[in-house]
């Protein structure tokens, strides 16, 4: 009779066969052919915070941030230094002072300004003009790469990647087609909305449209980019509510199981009073985000492994509403689920020919019964569930 242990590596065994017969090769880290880009190692990550004071990074360090994006008015020297220090990486503007940097191994990328694709507001006040074109960000992509080829490009937009009527596109509100075109100046492509903080009624508190974006950004991408996103992780400008840390997860793991492969926090508050780094100043939420990056880092070599298809169904369920990924490291599988609604549901999940008995929860305390390759679990709204199975 075979063990638990050996229907695992038979499965794992089959699993590399078929992908083999299929002509997919091992994972390789999206980031390996860039000389001086961000780490190729199956152990790195990225997870981010945007626009931040380098004075604070040991601390976004201890709180699981690997990575810097933009720097105010920078970079310069006071801020490298400062980040040499805590040794953060970071991607930044291609200005003259970082050119004569781009031997700082702490550079792991150049960006565009932000959100091009947005409305722009026109000089003295008066009022906003149309989006700055695509072929005006190819043009300074091409431009930024002639400068220095050995780092990706990284390009963040707007919520109209995931929200066609946004009128803060202006003239170009409900063009979703404009975006594949954008993508075209960009080797990391990213984007921001914010639905538990949103004051809009079509999005406020429907989290699934972090997930849309993401969708929408790897299906408009070819297979030599990488998409990544921005998660809300302070009140921004709305004084009533912020997100807490389960609503952040939930974003989290949305993103990843869509197919993000980098997390950008977004820690501003501007309303009631500003507060730059709101995020380390709120105990409650730096705790749940620390535990969210901390699973992650915890993970990454299965995160950056291939994703399998195929291989486990969801049922009883509408199939848009639990979200799953399967990965295969160290001879187990991993199933990651998240609930894309804000309802609770029970999903059953069929697996094929997997001879396992029992399931771990990772980060929960309780195992669930593997019948017959079946078994099934509840979802809070919004919940998230990571699985193991040996």
């Amino acid at each position: 009779m075979k063990t638990t242990s050996q229907f695992s590596l038979a499965l794992a065994l089959s699993i590399a066969s078929i992908l083999l017969l299929a002509g997919i090769a091992a994972a390789e880290s999206p980031y390996s052919h860039w000389q001086n880009g961000p780490p190729s190692d199956p152990n790195f990550f990225p997870i981010a915070v945007w626009l931040q004071s380098p004075k604070n990074a040991a601390r976004y360090k201890a709180a699981g941030i690997n990575t810097y994006v933009g720097l105010w008015r920078g970079p310069n020297e006071e801020q490298l230094r400062l980040l040499k220090e805590a040794n953060m990486r970071i991607i930044c503007s291609q200005n003259a002072f970082a050119l004569s940097n781009r031997n700082n191994p702490l550079i792991i990328g150049w960006m565009h300004g932000d959100e091009p694709d947005n409305a722009q507001s026109r000089p003295g006040g008066k009022g906003y003009g149309p989006p700055i074109l695509p072929q005006v960000i190819v043009s300074n992509y091409h431009r930024l790469k002639a400068n220095d080829a050995t780092r990706p490009i990284l390009l963040n937009l707007g919520q109209g990647v995931a929200w066609d009527n946004y009128i803060g596109r202006g003239v170009r509100r409900n063009h979703p087609e404009d975006y594949q075109e954008y993508l075209k100046g960009a080797d990391i492509g990213s984007f921001d909305i914010y639905p538990a903080v949103h004051s809009d009624a079509p999005i406020s508190g429907k989290l699934e449209y972090v997930a849309k974006g993401v969708d929408r950004l790897v299906r408009w991408s070819d297979t030599n980019q990488s998409v990544w996103n921005c998660i809300e992780a302070s009140r921004i400008s709305n004084t009533n509510t912020k997100p807490t840390a389960a609503q952040i997860r939930s974003e989290v793991w949305m993103s990843l199981i869509h197919g993000s492969r980098g997390i950008i926090y977004f820690v501003h508050q501007f309303k009631p009073t500003f507060q730059e780094a709101s995020l380390l100043e709120d105990e409650s939420l730096l705790k749940g985000v620390t535990a969210i990056n901390a699973q992650i880092h915890e993970l990454a070599p299965v995160l950056n492994s291939i994703t399998i298809p195929d291989v486990v169904r969801v049922t009883g369920v509408d199939p848009e509403v639990i979200s799953t990924m399967v990965k295969e490291q160290g001879g187990a599988t991993y199933l990651f689920a998240v609930n894309m609604r804000n309802q609770p549901s029970q999903a059953t999940f069929d697996f094929k020919n997997h001879r396992a008995s029992q399931i771990e929860v990772l980060g929960e305390p309780r195992n669930l019964p593997l019948s017959d390759s079946r078994f099934k679990d509840n979802f809070e709204p919004y919940a998230v569930h990571l699985y193991r199975l040996h």
